[in-house]
């Protein structure tokens, strides 16, 4: 991570700023720069989502979710028969997750091998 210097946080709240103390654990504190600047999400590589015990909107809000957050694959598990392995199969080929979808491969019987797209910024 890149270190600050006094032009970055000059730029970062103007002119109002003057450097009391060369500590910059203090400079830190005064600015509220760890409010400014977020820290970096952890967002995992796969993820792995088991829809059995779940209801229809809990399949839908749990694929959207990985789908939105920026990892890269994921393994579905939907099971060998019943209605979320039909609605899976819907909603990756006519849905709002269709955008998010680059592909996605029948592992088994009952899961699915899921490619998101890039999330960009």
């Amino acid at each position: 991570m890149k270190q600050l210097t006094d032009a970055d946080i000059v730029n970062m709240v103007g002119d109002e700023y003057t450097q009391k103390t060369d500590d910059a654990k203090s400079v830190r504190a005064e600015l509220h720069l760890s409010r400014r600047i977020p820290k970096p999400v952890f967002v995992p590589e796969h993820t792995v989502l088991d829809f059995h015990q779940h209801t229809e909107e809990q399949a839908w809000n749990m694929i959207m979710s990985v789908a939105q957050s920026g990892s890269h694959t994921a393994t579905v598990i939907t099971g060998a028969s019943g209605i979320l392995k039909i609605k899976f199969q819907q909603w990756v080929r006519d849905s709002l997750l269709t955008q998010y979808i680059v592909s996605c491969e029948p592992v088994n019987n009952g899961s699915f091998y899921v490619k998101f797209k890039k999330k960009h910024n």
